[in-house]
């Protein structure tokens, strides 16, 4: 894609919310999948005392709405400041302690597992019914819109697009496969990599705008026991928790 396609695309504009201020696309449409809206605040006249310890607000109990749920508390009750990139607020913004602990969660994707996904690794790639499979490096596109997997050939795959993922590990035996984190509309529990288990590969399907049905793709991991291999595994524990925010995106 050429830079003078690309530029608009990636623009972003600075805006002010009662919320803070936020750094957000030019273009709503090209806004990043892992994001959250902004949320209603309770009407002040709807919430004479605190939603959590009950406190009555008055001159001395002052109310805060907390940036991620828009509920009402005293200071007790709100008084953690903490980055909110879902939201892309520029600066640490005011939270409840529930809220609070959700997004220094969160901080760990952006910080650790997001740069893993931009960063990429080499899978053998197998589309549809093929029995054929491609040694392709996937990764996430930086505006985090896509999977892009590069080899002899090129795709790009919609995130908006992923309807299922399946992440495959290996169990106690070895060389054993098995099917333990299913996700139906991108819901996962469960870190992919914790206890006994190894991310040995992913199952997803995705739908194309036009096309009837899904289409599905397997990734797995190469055989080399080196860096290949451990730079798989991290990528697919990556994919485990940003499915685990898009599911939590599109339920909002």
């Amino acid at each position: 894609m050429s830079s003078g396609v690309a530029a608009p695309c990636d623009a972003k504009k600075l805006v002010r919310s009662p919320s803070g201020l936020r750094m957000v696309p030019e273009h709503r449409a090209f806004g990043s999948p892992f994001g959250l809206e902004e949320p209603q605040w309770v009407p002040d006249k709807e919430c004479p005392r605190c939603m959590h310890c009950d406190a009555k607000f008055d001159f001395i109990t002052r109310k805060h709405h907390c940036r991620r749920c828009g509920k009402c508390f005293c200071d007790r009750c709100c008084s953690q400041k903490v980055p909110l990139r879902r939201m892309c607020f520029v600066d640490p913004v005011r939270q409840c302690a529930e809220c609070a602990l959700v997004s220094h969660r969160e901080a760990e994707f952006y910080d650790k597992q997001l740069k893993v996904l931009l960063s990429g690794a080499t899978f053998l790639v197998t589309f549809g019914n093929s029995e054929q499979s491609e040694a392709m490096v996937c990764r996430l596109s930086n505006n985090q819109r896509c999977l892009i997997l590069d080899g002899d050939s090129h795709h790009e795959i919609e995130i908006a697009h992923i309807c299922t993922v399946q992440i495959l590990t290996e169990g106690f035996a070895p060389g054993v496969e098995r099917d333990i984190h299913t996700y139906t509309s991108l819901l996962g529990s469960q870190s992919a990599s914790e206890g006994s288990t190894r991310a040995t590969g992913m199952f997803l399907q995705y739908t194309v705008p036009g096309a009837e049905g899904v289409i599905p793709l397997r990734l797995m991991a190469g055989e080399d026991a080196h860096g290949s291999r451990r730079q798989a595994g991290a990528w697919l524990a990556a994919m485990h928790k940003a499915a685990k925010l898009l599911y939590e995106s599109r339920d909002q």
